[in-house]
């Protein structure tokens, strides 16, 4: 990656908030109990991430009123992983292109550095893309918070040491931060590496358990390549999908409306399993011809 593509404001924050988190858990006494802030924390953050950013902004997997559209783009800019506009901007690049050179997020075509975090730290990432954003860019609010998207998070690192003082500072802000980038950028590569396929989608995504439990639905991420319309991306009833409930519960209380439940996919046929773990038909006959067989 040449130092030209690379984005210096993004590398320098994400460089102070590791060495600043790193500091501030040296210096602070340690107990077990302190990771339930982290704990805690990440639920609510990557909840936020997938529901919110993802679903909504990326997606429009439903409808709802303005200011509560406003109050999903709070609570997506919690992740610290840029505003919805700039992350809607390269999602809807990754599927326009997925695993294609022009993927920023495919580890198959610029190998694991850039997939991993080259693509947030590439000036491709959101500078050259905003116009493919324009049903967000729209709302005042929206592009407001996308300039200042740090503004929650310190509201938040406030309200957390008035909370918790400093453990709930550096474990439930600073370290459920980094533990949030860390799973953002792993999952970008595993979840075209690990796992098996469902539908045939004709790039490398593909659906994990594993993942799906860490990342609240994201795991069944060949589903959603495959439908990348619905809210719902776990699209078995074995197949755990908490962003999803999380919608039918707002959907419920009047927060949100006309969400996409459908997971029926246009234009993609699922995998056939191979030949030897086909169920085997059985011819039956009918009573006639058990009859004339007599």
């Amino acid at each position: 990656m040449k130092l030209s593509e690379i984005n210096m404001s993004i590398l320098t924050t994400f460089v102070i908030v590791h060495l600043v988190t790193l500091g501030a858990i040296m210096s602070t006494d340690f107990h077990p109990s302190y990771l339930l802030w982290t704990l805690g924390l990440y639920c609510f953050k990557w909840l936020g991430f997938t529901c919110a950013v993802h679903r909504y902004f990326s997606h429009k997997v439903c409808r709802t009123s303005r200011w509560f559209q406003f109050v999903l783009a709070v609570w997506g800019t919690l992740t610290m992983a840029r505003s919805p506009i700039r992350f809607a901007s390269g999602h809807r690049q990754h599927h326009l292109h997925s695993d294609s050179r022009h993927d920023l997020h495919s580890r198959k075509e610029h190998g694991f550095f850039r997939a991993y975090l080259g693509w947030v730290i590439s000036k491709a990432y959101h500078e050259d893309q905003l116009g493919r954003v324009g049903d967000l860019q729209r709302y005042p609010e929206l592009r407001w918070i996308n300039r200042y998207y740090f503004v929650p998070n310190v509201g938040l690192l406030a309200l957390l040491y008035a909370a918790g003082g400093l453990p709930g500072l550096v474990y439930g802000g600073l370290l459920s931060i980094i533990v949030v980038w860390h799973v953002a950028f792993a999952i970008t590569v595993m979840l075209h590496t690990l796992g098996k396929p469902a539908y045939e989608t004709h790039d490398e995504s593909k659906n994990s358990l594993f993942l799906a439990l860490l990342t609240f639905g994201e795991g069944w991420h060949n589903n959603h390549h495959a439908n990348m319309a619905s809210a719902r991306l776990g699209h078995e009833r074995t197949q755990i999908d908490i962003g999803y409930w999380v919608f039918l519960g707002l959907e419920r209380v009047g927060l949100i409306w006309d969400l996409k439940k459908s997971i029926e996919p246009r234009f993609y046929k699922r995998v056939s399993p191979p030949l030897g773990q086909r169920p085997t038909q059985i011819a039956t006959a009918t009573p006639g011809e058990c009859a004339e067989a007599a």
